[in-house]
């Protein structure tokens, strides 16, 4: 029986979101969701934001999610929310942040394009609203040396995303369409067996020989180079000015109406971490990584770390354009119905901040809140 593309969306979903917690937790970063609290010291004085006991943040522990990682070992979210204290809750997979967001045990979070796209689109446009940027680049199509010597070589290869249907998947899959080859988007079989496998596990399977290669951010990707993989592509190299979304602010709506304040508190704090990781790299490096560790109880080796950072751009702008775009190739693929994205954007707390700061305002590309 044919299925049709909303029920692939819907099964894509329910794979990430059945990923067994003991799998997760064996990989040595926490189960699929782990609760932390800021060691940031509430300055002498300070008030509560909007009244709040705690803001409760989400975010990946990956080196995508600099900001975040940052913002919370240094102290900066905690410095602008005063007395109301930063808590935080460290996700493994999109679907279970969204989850988060809307059941309320996170207020706001850093996530990539996809779950954002799929969490706006199943609800409605009723649960989230993306408020800022926070990273591009920072994803790339790694393999075997051995097996693999140029891009054609790709056909008929084992190669590895994180999850169907999530940010590097549907990359894949476009850039695989544009090959002129065929895979059946729910399977991954065809020219290309497209692997579904946790970052997490991926260089065990690089390894073990099970994959070829991998479509995968940092740091899975530098992992794999450690063990003798080299990069083929560098997925910015597909991107006009070689930028695209690969992580981004969200608050779900009610949070937003609500407390206003709070989350220009946050924004505030995230523009204030973007600009010291800019101008103080080796040291931001060194805080992402001193997080990490603290978040997962392990710390990367500089051989993984140095070339993923370097390959993160970190940024206050959404780039609004390339998620539309991004959403475009999740329909191509098989994977989204066309998605109504007007009103998924809510930049105005954001350019109050940037204003105010001297900076220069970021386009919602005519898919904000009208």
């Amino acid at each position: 029986m044919p299925v049709n593309r909303s029920t692939l969306l819907r099964r894509g979903i329910a794979v990430v979101a059945a990923l067994p917690l003991l799998t997760l937790a064996a990989c040595g970063y926490g189960s699929d969701s782990k609760d932390t609290d800021s060691n940031a010291k509430v300055a002498a004085g300070s008030k509560k934001t909007d009244g709040l006991d705690s803001v409760k943040i989400g975010y990946f522990g990956n080196l995508t999610h600099a900001t975040a990682l940052v913002g919370n070992q240094k102290g900066f979210f905690q410095k602008e929310l005063g007395a109301t204290a930063a808590k935080y809750q460290i996700f493994n997979a999109g679907p279970s942040e969204i989850e988060a967001l809307n059941s309320g045990a996170i207020d706001i979070g850093w996530i990539g394009p996809s779950p954002s796209i799929n969490g706006y689109t199943k609800s409605d446009g009723k649960n989230l609203r993306i408020i800022g940027g926070s990273a591009s680049g920072g994803v790339k199509l790694v393999v075997n040396p051995k097996k693999i010597k140029s891009l054609k070589d790709v056909k008929g290869k084992k190669i590895a995303t994180p999850q169907l249907g999530n940010t590097q998947d549907v990359a894949f899959l476009n850039w695989i369409a544009d090959q002129g080859w065929k895979v059946d988007a729910e399977s991954g079989k065809g020219d290309v067996s497209v692997v579904r496998t946790d970052n997490k596990v991926t260089p065990d399977a690089y390894k073990a020989g099970s994959i070829d290669g991998a479509w995968v951010p940092e740091p899975t990707a530098s992992k794999l180079v450690a063990e003798g993989a080299k990069v083929l592509l560098d997925e910015a190299d597909l991107w006009p000015d070689k930028k695209f979304v690969i992580t981004n602010i969200i608050v779900s709506q009610k949070f937003l109406k609500e407390h206003p304040k709070a989350v220009e508190a946050v924004l505030k704090a995230s523009v204030e971490t973007n600009k010291w990781i800019n101008a103080n790299p080796d040291e931001a490096k060194a805080a992402a990584n001193q997080q990490l560790e603290t978040d997962s109880g392990k710390a990367l080796p500089a051989e993984v770390l140095d070339p993923a950072w370097k390959s993160i751009q970190i940024t206050n702008d959404p780039l609004a354009s390339t998620l539309n775009t991004e959403a475009e190739h999740a329909v191509k693929a098989g994977l989204l119905e066309n998605p109504k994205l007007d009103g998924i954007y809510d930049l105005t707390l954001l350019n109050k901040v940037l204003a105010a700061a001297g900076e220069s305002k970021v386009d919602d590309a005519g898919l904000g809140v009208k």
